[in-house]
């Protein structure tokens, strides 16, 4: 009995009633450092490819030609968690997402890639797909032969004394053409991003 008239009293105040009536939701408002899926910026991509390398969710990311032929980052949703990495490793601000472009020019962070070429000598037949195969190599030598025996120093590798010779890694662009052009699957492409953050 007690406790139904403690009901009826709780009930029958008029602040009760009001808040019960008039009761609303505040209006969402995104803040200014949501990370939303990224977004083109209209920065001309350079194929660099970090956002591939430093994404951690396996088939968010992925950088095609554009109908124009020119390379663009492509986001799936599907896959993407919305992290933002892919924003910062970005070399040149293809891609924006909430207020990540500008914390990084504020507090001057950024990532440096580099490749690291392996070959595994147990395997590797010597046979010079790799080296025929490098866009740099063809580059550097156009004439250089089947048997990827370039008579220049300035390519990335080549044969010599039948034995594959990595000469210049540091020219390397992280492709993995050669990964793919070798049928036994010897040589491989490491890819490193690291960050740095300027000190002054």
């Amino acid at each position: 009995m007690f406790s139904i008239f403690c009901y009826l009293r709780e009930f029958l105040r008029p602040e009760w009633w009001k808040k019960f009536l008039f009761v609303k939701t505040a209006p969402l408002v995104t803040p200014p450092h949501y990370r939303d899926f990224p977004v083109l910026t209209g920065n001309e991509c350079s194929h660099e490819l970090r956002c591939m390398m430093i994404c951690p969710a396996p088939g968010a990311i992925e950088v095609l030609k554009n109908a124009e032929g020119k390379w663009e980052p492509v986001i799936y949703k599907g896959h993407c968690i919305r992290c933002g990495l892919c924003v910062e490793a970005c070399p040149d601000n293809v891609l924006t997402s909430g207020d990540i472009l500008s914390v990084n020019e504020k507090e001057k962070t950024y990532f440096l890639a580099s490749y690291h070429l392996n070959v595994d000598d147990s395997i590797c037949m010597r046979c010079g797909n790799c080296s025929v195969a490098c866009p740099v190599n063809k580059e550097v030598d156009p004439q250089l032969a089947y048997t990827a025996t370039s008579s220049s120093n300035e390519v990335i590798m080549r044969i010599k004394n039948s034995k594959l010779t990595i000469i210049h890694p540091e020219k390397c662009t992280g492709c993995k053409t050669c990964e793919e052009a070798c049928p036994n699957h010897a040589i491989t492409v490491a890819r490193v991003l690291e960050g740095f953050q300027d000190e002054d």
